[in-house]
């Protein structure tokens, strides 16, 4: 991490070339009050109640890691549509490969690997990194509060029939369609 990189709020960063190489090394983050509101505040969400991330960085073949990790958190958010506080249970099975020799892409377009675990690996580890990058992409982009739908906006000028969802559907009618046809043919027989 460069001196110009702020510092992440549950960074526990491990150097590879200390690793010991023939056993796996375990880790387990639990950070306090202040951390977790610093998380929330990095994740801009409301607040996170708990978390938890355990797991073990353990050697594959004679250059490659693989970390795998348990990831347990209650977060809150507000309701996408009121605003409301909305609790999150989440767990989450995490899992990264570093590779020491990842292929390079190849031309103009890149292309994803095949399987997104895999990272090139890099001198240090930081379990704490990926536990917020995996709580961040597990994080629920529409939080909605129990009960709570959203609603149809319609907008018209005065004298303009407004445009609805359903308008927009243009197969919608064809279920109905298909049912009094099938009606239809059944009253005929």
């Amino acid at each position: 991490m460069s001196a110009s990189e702020p510092e992440l709020p549950l960074s526990q960063p491990l150097r590879v070339a200390a690793l010991a190489s023939r056993k796996p090394t375990r880790f387990k983050l639990i950070p306090d009050a202040a951390q977790r509101a610093a998380i929330a505040a990095v994740l801009d969400i409301s607040a996170v109640h708990a978390l938890r991330f355990q797991g073990e960085l353990r050697p594959r073949g004679r250059n490659d890691w693989d970390l795998e990790g348990d990831l347990e958190a209650e977060v809150e958010q507000p309701c996408s549509v009121t605003l409301a506080p909305v609790v999150t249970a989440i767990r989450e099975k995490v899992e990264r490969r570093y590779l020491a020799e990842m292929p390079d892409p190849e031309g103009d377009e890149i292309e994803m690997p095949e399987d997104d675990r895999q990272e090139p690996l890099p001198a240090v580890i930081d379990p704490g990194a990926v536990a917020l990058e995996a709580l961040a992409l597990a994080l629920p982009a529409y939080p909605r509060a129990p009960g709570v739908e959203l609603g149809e906006a319609v907008f018209a000028a005065p004298g303009i029939a407004p445009i609805r969802d359903e308008d927009l559907r243009p197969f919608a009618g064809l279920a109905t369609l298909a049912q009094q046809l099938d009606k239809g043919q059944k009253g005929d027989g």
